[in-house]
């Protein structure tokens, strides 16, 4: 079975931070580092080379293959600030109609800039999802 390739590391989450080239990236970073802190009471660890996670969980799937994953985390990317919506979206509608301006994949959300959205809002669907992975996973 094939090694997973994202997994935590010991780097500095605030170096990762520090090294941010845009200062109102940087800056987004940082609060959404405190929204999922809030949420999960985890500290913050970088997730292979630039994914920032908080807490984690073990999966497994039918296939048999498994590991373990962050509950909740962030990955500042050139095009959007990446969140890691780990529940994915389907029980949120209600969230999502007041967040803002954004696109999502399976388990990501999407955000051009912090400005766009709703930061009560996001705060709620962090946190709701979080407790949403704590309740039906292996959480670690």
């Amino acid at each position: 079975m094939a090694e997973l390739k994202t997994k935590p590391t010991d780097q500095s989450v605030e170096e990762f931070l520090n090294n941010i080239p845009d200062e109102k990236r940087r800056q987004e970073c940082r609060t959404v580092a405190q929204l999922m802190q809030a949420a999960t009471g985890a500290e913050p660890k970088l997730w292979g080379s630039s994914m920032v996670g908080f807490g984690s969980y073990h999966y497994k799937y039918a296939s048999g293959h498994e590991g373990d994953a962050f509950l909740t985390g962030f990955s500042p990317r050139k095009q959007n600030l990446t969140l890691y919506i780990m529940a994915g979206f389907e029980h949120y509608d209600e969230l999502m109609q007041k967040l803002g301006k954004y696109k999502t994949g399976k388990s990501c959300l999407y955000i051009k800039k912090l400005d766009d959205v709703d930061l009560e809002t996001l705060e709620s669907l962090i946190r709701r999802s979080v407790e949403q992975m704590v309740k039906t996973n292996d959480v670690q």
